[in-house]
């Protein structure tokens, strides 16, 4: 990705001042965040929701930062959002080199889950594992991973190393990591052991009740036998 390609977000530098004003900032529709990294010092900003929205949405890996006068090429670092809405609260950015490679974790997305012979004879595709850490340039890490497993039969296993990355990316995970897995549907069906042990309980159930009435009428019985 050239350095034209990123996207663009424009904000403005804000005092933080303490989680009061923060909430006063969002009430008027704008998201605080702080960028670090680099040379530079931390600096704490302020980015209108929408634009904010929109960038994340139509972003690729790198953004271009706005702010005070300087551009900078960042990452996402980390994004806080709201547990109800899942609007954005607080957002990081962490200031990268586009000529220095770096990691990250990217997600990794299947491709034809229900073409899978297994899957269409009744197994059960199971994702092990969705994060993995990559090693590239910032213009190279891309939105997501993709792995096709529209051939996957059944009891069948995909590790990582049967991922293949894009140009310029580095998978630094084990190769050997359990990604994908298809396996038989689980049947529940309740062990003959029980069975038998909750047949021979209530046999001894029967078993008891039945002594015990036979008591209460020899009890019974002599009760009604008059003395002498």
């Amino acid at each position: 990705m050239a350095k034209s390609d990123a996207t663009v977000l424009d904000a403005a530098h804000r005092d933080p001042s303490g989680s009061r004003s923060t909430r006063r900032l969002r009430r008027t529709g704008q998201v605080p965040g702080v960028v670090y990294g680099g040379t530079d010092e931390p600096t704490a900003f302020q980015v209108e929701a929408r634009t904010l929205r929109r960038a994340l949405a139509h972003t690729g890996a790198v953004i271009e930062l706005h702010l005070d006068g300087n551009s900078n090429p960042v990452l996402v670092k980390d994004v806080q959002r709201h547990p109800v809405t899942g609007d954005a609260m607080h957002i990081d950015f962490l200031r990268v080199r586009l000529d220095r490679a770096i990691q990250a974790i990217v997600v990794l997305e299947l491709i034809g889950t229900e073409d899978s012979p297994g899957v269409k004879s009744g197994g059960v595709m199971e994702q092990i594992n969705r994060e993995f850490t990559i090693e590239a340039l910032p213009g190279d890490i891309p939105d997501q991973l993709e792995h096709d497993v529209s051939t996957l039969e059944m009891h069948d296993t995909v590790t990582l190393e049967a991922i293949t990355p894009p140009p310029g990316v580095t998978l630094v995970d084990d190769p050997e990591t359990v990604v994908v897995t298809v396996t038989p549907p689980r049947l529940e069906i309740e062990p003959e052991t029980d069975i038998e042990q909750e047949t021979e309980l209530v046999g001894d159930a029967d078993k008891a009740d039945a002594e015990g009435d036979s008591d209460g009428d020899t009890g019974a019985g002599e009760s009604q036998t008059p003395e002498g």
